[in-house]
């Protein structure tokens, strides 16, 4: 039987062999995984733990926070703050940047996160998940400031997601890729199960909440239209359509078998680019897309380009298979 890789090792070489990543990311990344591993175990336990339901609180988005969102934005904050590799933590969850207290080293890295995806889904036993992304603190100044992270997606050092399903995955870029990792709970450690994961160019799935289709711009609903209209519409082919409300989860279906992923700008609040969260979601997303041969844009340019002017940035989100990214961006920008 061939020897398991476990995600230590496979950083280890990343750092040493490959030269892809300093130590100080490589030690971050296994504080990441091991904070994951915590909130594997609070989601695995549900009722049992006493997680499940509402906090009666609202996060800074005006959203009701469910309490294993509370947990695990506190699990990642506490793994990470005294490891001496970061500077500075971002959260969906929270208002501001949190400053790694001044007890601890401060490392030269920013983490953003968005600690649980799909908290809609925690108390049906739907797959969930914590979304991650990191970038190199600037050095030409002294301290942290919000503006530090107010980076194009395209300096990201490493994004990631873990999803929390039948099985827990940890699906990771550090540039060199996307590899993916199940959690050995015999082992307690993250083992790896996949390399050089690739997205087929083409598909013949979707993911969209058709519920808002009152509410799109004309282009997507052309698009969806003719996926709609199957064999015998312009495509020629039939398509399926999946929905989980899990941007984690639907993500991952796509890394594994490819489609596309789309959340579009809608007419409902048509001041904000879109719903989903430019820093904490799109960026980390949209960056393991693109390293797996995938495409990801906001409907007119790639969102790895785009330069956030806000901590919370929305934006417009497509993504997955390449040629179906190509052919929705071309409908918005009538190339």
């Amino acid at each position: 039987m061939a020897q398991k890789v476990s995600l230590t090792r496979y950083l280890v070489e990343q750092q040493r062999v490959d030269g892809s990543i300093p130590a100080q990311l490589r030690l971050l990344l296994e504080v990441v995984a091991r904070a994951c591993k915590s909130i594997s175990m609070a989601v695995n336990k549900g009722a049992l733990g006493g997680v499940l339901g509402s906090a009666e609180s609202e996060n800074v988005q005006g959203e009701v926070q469910k309490k294993l969102d509370i947990i695990s934005n506190e699990v990642l904050i506490e793994a990470n703050e005294w490891g001496g590799h970061l500077a500075a933590m971002a959260s969906e969850e929270m208002d501001s940047i949190h400053l790694v207290p001044s007890r601890y080293p401060q490392g030269e890295y920013l983490l953003l996160f968005d600690p649980l995806d799909g908290s809609s889904n925690i108390d049906v036993n739907v797959s969930i998940g914590t979304i991650f992304s990191v970038l190199k603190k600037p050095d030409d100044h002294p301290g942290v400031q919000e503006a530090d992270f107010l980076q194009a997606g395209a300096k990201q050092v490493a994004a990631g997601y873990c999803v929390y399903g039948p099985s827990t995955t940890l699906v990771l870029t550090v540039g060199d890729g996307v590899a993916m990792f199940t959690l050995d709970r015999e082992q307690g450690s993250f083992v790896l199960t996949q390399e050089n994961v690739q997205i087929p160019a083409d598909t013949k799935e979707f993911a969209i909440n058709m519920s808002n289709m009152r509410h799109w711009d004309a282009p997507v609903k052309r698009y969806v239209d003719e996926c709609l209209a199957g064999k015998e519409g312009p495509r020629g082919k039939d398509f399926n359509m999946r929905w989980i409300a899990s941007m984690v989860a639907d993500v991952h279906r796509i890394l594994t078998r490819g489609g596309i992923f789309m959340y579009p700008w809608d007419k409902r609040e048509p001041e904000k680019a879109g719903k989903l969260r430019l820093m904490y979601e799109a960026n980390p997303m949209a960056w393991l897309v693109e390293q797996a041969g995938g495409a990801a844009t906001n409907g007119r340019q790639r969102i790895l380009d785009l330069q956030p002017t806000k901590l919370h940035e929305r934006v417009a989100v497509f993504l997955g298979s390449k040629n179906e990214v190509e052919r929705v961006t071309e409908y918005h920008t009538g190339a």
